[in-house]
């Protein structure tokens, strides 16, 4: 069996900080891609909520023109005609 020395454990102690050192970065790394991602994902949910409130303000104006228009049906009689 080999000797184990001070110098032999300390070159494979340095091999593994600079192993760690990488594995370190890589994880920096996937940190900054999940960061990104998150204020990917927040921006489109904003988008997808200003889309909402759009089509509900459009649904809106539609309902009142629909009520506007039942009254002035309902003004003219046109109401009770029957189709031909």
């Amino acid at each position: 069996m080999a000797d184990v020395t001070a110098e032999l454990i300390f070159e494979v102690l340095k091999s593994v900080q600079a192993r760690l050192a990488q594995v370190d970065g890589k994880i920096d790394e996937l940190k900054q891609e999940m960061q990104a991602s998150r204020t990917s994902q927040n921006g489109i949910r904003q988008e997808i909520t200003s889309v909402f409130q759009e089509i509900s303000g459009i649904h809106a104006t539609l309902v009142r023109h629909e009520g506007r228009l039942d009254r002035i049906e309902h003004r003219l009689e046109l109401d009770d005609m029957p189709a031909q």
